[in-house]
């Protein structure tokens, strides 16, 4: 396919600031942001050899299109694929790392630099790269394209405002579409905006996250913080963001009159929201600790700021009761409610849901979620069932049979891609 004036213009642009990648890193670096003992990965420096036979790489983001790729990762093992998985944030390498299969190799993605893309594809050779979601980068995309690397998107989504922004640029999308072998998506809305944007081979396999197991939890911390909260009752606001995270202080300020021992867990989806999260809850007069400080919640904590990463399994277990965050304030998009769900969780959620666009109404209509409008609303809702534990269960019972039995993306999903996988053998 012809690459469209914005597609040249793009990678010329990118080609001519490639020299300031390096001091880009360095502010990224001193945000937090970077790994310092791996900046050249960055810039498609390897630091592992290629390992020999066929080489799947599968690219997530970051945490929650990373953890989706996991069941994906074990199938392609298990016929005898080599597997390199790639990340571009720090928090999504340490929760994965752990979690990968012996001889998996991770890397970070490079920028997308037409020099760094070079290297990293020159080096890694790969057979098939296998994208998660939404990640479609011009140089990346027109790398793997000269290499002959097929390229396919896997639990790709495409909400309508997206589609209505690409729309804008037909030439563009339609080039970096075009040069994709495979799209594999959530929903049929999805598959429709992809092919109304030019992509060819286009199916439905479902939602991977289906398939991914409930995040663990460490049994002797699990222990500790259910002792220290003892009987009172608790509810935890999972995966917030900063623009929500005001309103969640004023809901549990509003619940607090009708349940006064109440418990909030705010686990904020970076861990450093925590110590903004912590001094405001303190300016507003709330008892607060941090998890991050090394803090127990004692009995006079009102407020609980849940500031680690790979710790949802625990509070998801402690609790009966979840809000999953980025739904709350525009324009969000929703957090991934099936973990809560499958371990046993009610789910409450803002109105901004796009990015589990069947997920959330597949909840609300079992009766295991209930969408909340804003803070006074999520407090309502949250005392009603926290003084009802009877029908907290009857619909933590109903988010988990929800939940249950939509597997079957994975399988899919690899049977789709087999006619791009050169044997193993």
């Amino acid at each position: 396919m012809t690459a469209s004036p914005l597609f040249l213009a793009y990678r010329g642009l990118t080609a001519a600031v490639e020299p300031a990648g390096r001091p880009f890193l360095g502010w990224r670096l001193r945000a937090g942001k970077e790994d310092p003992a791996r900046l050249g990965e960055r810039l498609g420096r390897a630091s592992r050899p290629r390992p020999a036979g066929v080489l799947v790489w599968l690219h997530g983001a970051s945490v929650g299109e990373g953890v989706s790729l996991l069941p994906l990762v074990d199938a392609l093992l298990a016929r005898g694929a080599r597997v390199l998985l790639t990340t571009g944030t720090v928090n999504a390498a340490r929760v994965l790392v752990p979690r990968l299969p012996s001889g998996v190799i991770h890397q970070f993605v490079p920028l997308d630099l037409p020099g760094a893309v070079g290297r990293f594809v020159a080096h890694w050779k790969p057979d098939l790269a296998v994208l998660a979601e939404s990640e479609l980068w011009p140089n990346l995309v027109e790398a793997l394209h000269r290499a002959a690397v097929p390229l396919a998107l896997v639990n790709a989504r495409m909400s309508a405002r997206s589609a209505r922004r690409w729309a804008r640029a037909p030439g563009f999308i339609g080039a970096l579409l075009g040069r994709t072998a495979l799209c594999l998506c959530q929903t049929e809305a999805d598959a429709g905006r992809y092919r109304a944007l030019g992509a060819g081979r286009v199916a439905v396999t479902g939602l991977l996250k289906y398939d991914v197991p409930a995040p663990a939890a460490d049994a002797e911390a699990l222990a500790a913080f259910t002792a220290a909260v003892g009987p009172r009752p608790l509810w935890v606001a999972a995966s917030t963001h900063e623009g929500e995270e005001d309103a969640l202080i004023e809901a549990h300020l509003l619940l607090r009159r009708d349940v006064p021992d109440a418990l909030t867990v705010v686990a904020p989806r970076q861990p450093n929201r925590g110590p903004p999260l912590l001094a405001e809850a303190q300016r507003r007069g709330i008892a607060s600790a941090a998890r991050s400080r090394g803090d127990a919640p004692g009995a006079a904590t009102a407020l609980y700021v849940a500031d680690t990463l790979g710790e949802l399994g625990l509070w998801f277990r402690a609790a009966g009761l979840v809000f999953v965050g980025n739904s709350l304030v525009p324009p969000g998009g929703g957090q991934n409610p099936i973990e809560p769900a499958r371990l046993g969780c009610a789910i409450l959620h803002g109105p901004h849901t796009d990015n589990f666009s069947d997920v959330y109404p597949a909840l609300d209509a079992a009766g295991g979620g209930a969408e909340v409008g804003d803070a006074a609303h999520l407090a309502e809702a949250a005392a009603t069932l926290l003084g009802d534990p009877a029908q907290l269960r009857l619909m933590a019972r109903a988010a988990a049979d929800a939940v249950e039995g939509r597997g079957g993306a994975t399988a899919r999903t690899l049977a789709a891609l087999s006619p791009y996988l050169p044997s193993a053998a």
